[in-house]
């Protein structure tokens, strides 16, 4: 890896940091957590029960197959709207303010989860039932599309600037902490009888995410401001148009969407995915839920320590080595899922998502907010960010179950994730260190290296 240049100069951290601020940064870490616990919780539930039952229920008379296809294809219409919802949180989150756009973002995607659990199916009204189906997950893409970029810039902002790695790493956190929970409530429910399941009990955990969604918006009225964000509005050098502003130097931006492909391709296919393929060759739905479980308790440990690593050696070293660690674990994860032993699907995902996908996706929060400047970076994060999330988890369950039931086997599972891996091991050589530079400042950036990359507050 070539050298990176230097950071921008930057004040020393303070040793005794105000104690309010302080208790500020524990709430807004709390409220990134809670957010993306909520933004996962609704990605793995739904991903799960499109796998299990959404095809029969809102596609039916179709071959088994089309309809596991059909409905993998509402969950990538949330997907599609994503970038939508950076464009319009982040204008409105980098003009007029962080805190309210969060409470925006987590109010409309808890509600969609929950009206999702109140759906009529298709033997009810008919073809509207997968009309407002793909219509609330529209809703739900729109406001993930500007929850994460707001929940993880608000804690960077506020962290200490050698601590801004393991701090944001409480946003990723609520990944595994969202699969966690999704994966004990269907666990629950699946253990029903099928008709029973079938009939109410695939309600259960989209109705139960109002409990998230009440304890999320309680943490999020009690936190304040970003105080950079604070001090751009003082000054009055708020972007008036943010999109143009990144879109005018748009290399930062496909940075930013390449560098996280990897880690969301290798997310979507060892949990929503593997459910449907470990079931379709013959795994029980606990044993697969089981394996789910155990993987989201070792990344909830995986995630902060290489943060934290990156806050130290780098974000870049930390995010190839995991990338290159998933691209060479693919088949053999693979192989380990085909063994049809339920001991070897545990290590399968443990390896492939608890470790290997856990080391790449812990330091994006902040490398992704650090390419940004003060003005733009709620646009710039979250269009980066949903934008890898788009090619990388999106299309992936979808193209996937098409590949593998076209060929009669696995091989374009291990094909995805291992080219995912390599497209962001490739990305990093491009992207400059930022765990270094200063987040303050407001002077344009001249680039003075074809690897300085960055939009300047």
């Amino acid at each position: 890896m070539p050298p990176s240049p230097v950071a921008s100069p930057s004040p020393p951290p303070s040793p005794n940091p105000n104690p309010e601020s302080a208790r500020q940064l524990r709430r807004v870490a709390l409220s990134g957590l809670l957010g993306t616990a909520v933004e996962f919780y609704d990605f793995l539930v739904y991903g799960t029960v499109a796998a299990l039952v959404f095809g029969e229920l809102f596609f039916p008379g179709a071959d088994p197959a089309v309809g596991t296809i059909a409905a993998f294809g509402t969950f990538a219409a949330g997907y599609v709207a994503r970038p939508l919802g950076g464009i319009v949180f982040g204008h409105f989150g980098d003009r007029l303010g962080r805190k309210s756009m969060l409470l925006l973002t987590m109010g409309l995607m808890g509600g969609a989860s929950f009206l999702i659990g109140l759906l009529p199916t298709y033997g009810t009204i008919g073809v509207w039932a997968p009309v407002l189906l793909i219509a609330l997950r529209v809703v739900q893409g729109i406001a993930i599309g500007g929850e994460w970029g707001g929940a993880t810039l608000m804690v960077v902002e506020h962290a200490r600037e050698r601590r801004r790695g393991l701090w944001s790493s409480f946003t990723q956190m609520g990944a595994p902490l969202g699969s966690l929970l999704s994966s004990l409530v269907v666990t629950f429910v699946v253990a029903m009888p099928r008709d029973q399941f079938t009939a109410w009990g695939w309600r259960v955990p989209f109705l139960l995410s109002v409990v998230l969604l009440g304890v999320g918006l309680f943490v999020r009225l009690k936190v304040v401001e970003s105080p950079l964000f604070a001090e751009v509005k003082k000054e009055r050098t708020e972007a008036r148009l943010p999109i143009v502003d990144v879109l005018r130097r748009p290399r930062p931006l496909l940075l930013a969407c390449c560098v996280g492909i990897g880690a969301f391709t290798a997310q979507s296919l060892l949990t929503s995915y593997l459910i449907a393929y470990a079931t379709g060759i013959g795994y029980a739905r606990p044993q697969v839920l089981t394996a789910l479980t155990v993987s989201a308790c070792v990344a909830l440990v995986v995630l902060p320590c290489a943060s934290a690593l990156s806050d130290r050696v780098g974000r870049r070293p930390v995010v190839l080595a995991g990338a290159l660690t998933s691209a060479a674990l693919a088949f053999p994860v693979l192989a380990l899922v085909d063994s049809k032993s339920p001991g070897l699907l545990i290590l399968a995902v443990v390896l492939g998502h608890g470790i290997a996908q856990s080391v790449m996706y812990g330091p994006l929060g902040a490398l992704l907010t650090e390419m940004f400047g003060t003005r733009v970076r709620y646009t710039g994060a979250s269009l980066g960010y949903q934008g890898a999330t788009l090619i990388g988890a999106g299309f992936s369950p979808m193209l996937a179950g098409s590949l593998v039931a076209a060929g009669g086997n696995g091989t374009p599972v291990a094909l995805l994730i291992c080219g995912g891996s390599l497209i962001t091991a490739l990305t990093v050589w491009f992207v400059r260190e930022t765990n270094r530079t200063s987040l303050s400042g407001s002077a344009p950036e001249r680039p003075n290296s074809r690897r300085t990359e960055g939009i300047s507050a």
